[in-house]
């Protein structure tokens, strides 16, 4: 059973929290976060006071990818439980009054998944025609397109045969035109909704869909992520729309669900067009990710955001960081400052219209961690020969309580990941008890996003402000948001005072500050 009001568009105004699963909470000593920690931790989830969790897969997978390589999608995997637990957690959640959602992974399987392995054994009976297999060119590849992850996007077989990947070898490219890729999707779809979730992220919504000539690529997009006109066209395929209408088909029969995609698409107009009234409900928008902390910088990117959800009709998605990008207490100058900015960034995306995805640690102000060598995982460090550090070290485990390592994440000694010792006052019983703290902060404004009549309005209205910053009011509401980014205090508009990320003196707001003000 889904949480009362099932039939309305919940998500409109909602703060989602990211649980990157293997992260969260261990319940059986393995080192590694599980369903029933999560279930577990629903109490704290509810003080936060959030609306909807985003899982991570916890599908069945060999790991390859922490997940992101599935061997079975209507399965849970060992490590993180099973059905039942699942299934414990999603009714859990909703008696608490949290939504559920969770991540789902249409552009690629694992290698191990029963279809590729028969790919591999049956080369003439079509079994690879559900993935993009070609012969090569030259005696090279089929083209030049590049991996995500570093290196080629192909892999020859010892046949002559080339297989595409755009991440890791071990996640081979689903080929979508083929009937039994759409019907095991919604299969798929349906077998979630029936367990009771709420919606999905759609993982690489702008890349399912190939071009049927596989072109070459313009070499200099390389892994750009962000504005450019160069020819890429491993992304963002016509193709892929009618992929997404296949989804909110489905999703129509299930009232009061949706999806998300993750669109790595920052023309305005193109990424417009996943939101269509038959596709998509919400998009990720990731200018703000990608803004440097900057007034300038981050204006324009608020700016260009709502004016792609106006194009749209939707409301915009906001988000600061996710497994995948370097946390912004580190992203923003790191040590003292970096968590200052981050604090301050934190009523920045809160203040706005919309919905709000927030990165499990974001809460505590924890630091990208640098993990040593020994104990990286992720195989971006692997394929680029150890030039690119990956993504580990935004994914180090939470620290809930206690000294010393694991803080309370495992009854077990040894997390995944290593958690440095320092973390002693950043664990959430720490903060609990500090009324400044980084956690308190998150708290008091979520609960004022939830509850106070100024957060109402979905158009904003900028205001004059000195240079190196920024003021925004909420059309309708009447919130004020005011940012500075600059090195010296501004005074604050006219207006009482809701909530600061720092101490203020005599209506003056310091450098790298943020506050809300209601009028």
């Amino acid at each position: 059973m889904r949480v009362a009001g099932e039939n309305s568009d919940w998500w409109r105004d909602a703060t989602f929290y990211q649980v990157y699963v293997r992260s969260f909470a261990d319940s059986d000593g393995d080192g590694v976060g599980d369903l029933d920690g999560i279930r577990e931790r629903l109490g704290y989830l509810e003080l936060l006071g959030v609306d909807a969790l985003w899982l991570t897969p916890f599908f069945r997978s060999p790991m390859a990818d922490h997940g992101y390589d599935v061997s079975d999608p209507r399965d849970v995997d060992p490590l993180f439980g099973d059905l039942a637990a699942f299934d414990r957690l999603v009714a859990e959640a909703h008696h608490a009054g949290i939504r559920v959602t969770i991540d789902l992974v249409p552009n690629h399987t694992s290698d191990q998944h029963v279809w590729f392995q028969e790919a591999l054994a049956d080369r003439l009976g079509g079994s690879r025609d559900r993935y993009i297999f070609r012969p090569g060119r030259d005696d090279g590849p089929p083209n030049n397109w590049i991996s995500i992850f570093g290196g080629s996007a192909w892999t020859r077989l010892d046949d002559g045969d080339w297989y595409l990947h755009l991440f890791d070898a071990r996640q081979p490219d689903l080929n979508w035109a083929h009937p039994d890729v759409r019907a095991d999707y919604e299969r798929t779809l349906r077998f979630w909704l029936d367990r009771g979730v709420d919606g999905f992220r759609i993982d690489v919504a702008h890349g399912m869909a190939k071009p049927v000539d596989l072109p070459d690529m313009d070499l200099r997009a390389g892994n750009r992520i962000g504005q450019h006109d160069l020819f890429d066209p491993r992304f963002d395929d016509d193709g892929v729309h009618d992929i997404h209408r296949l989804t909110r088909r489905v999703l129509d029969e299930y009232p009061g669900t949706m999806a998300v995609g993750e669109i790595w698409v920052t023309d305005s107009e193109r990424l417009a067009l996943y939101l269509r009234p038959d596709e998509l409900h919400l998009g990720f928008n990731f200018r703000l990710t990608l803004a440097r902390y900057d007034a300038v910088e981050l204006r324009t990117a608020i700016d260009a955001s709502l004016d792609t959800a106006a194009l749209a009709g939707v409301q915009p998605t906001w988000t600061l960081s996710n497994h995948d990008v370097v946390r912004e207490a580190t992203r923003y100058g790191d040590g003292p400052l970096g968590a200052q900015r981050a604090r301050a960034m934190a009523l920045v995306e809160l203040g706005l219209p919309g919905v709000v995805y927030l990165y499990n640690g974001a809460e505590l102000g924890l630091p990208n961690v640098t993990v040593p060598d020994w104990a990286i995982q992720d195989p971006k460090f692997f394929r680029s020969g150890g030039q690119i550090r990956g993504r580990d070290g935004c994914r180090v485990p939470l620290p809930w309580e206690g000294e010393e390592p694991p803080f309370g994440f495992s009854p077990g000694a040894n997390p995944w990941l290593p958690m440095p010792p320092e973390w002693a006052k950043l664990t959430v019983e720490h903060q609990l008890e500090d009324a400044d703290s980084t956690l308190s902060l998150y708290r008091q404004a979520i609960e004022l996003r939830r509850t106070h009549p100024a957060f109402t309005g979905d158009e904003l209205e900028w205001y004059g402000a000195p240079a190196g910053c920024f003021a925004y009011r909420r059309k309708g509401g009447g919130l004020i948001c005011v940012l500075n980014a600059s090195d010296t205090p501004v005074p604050l508009p006219a207006g009482e005072i809701l909530l600061s990320s720092g101490p203020l003196t005599d209506r003056r707001l310091p450098p790298n500050t943020a506050a809300w003000l209601a009028r």
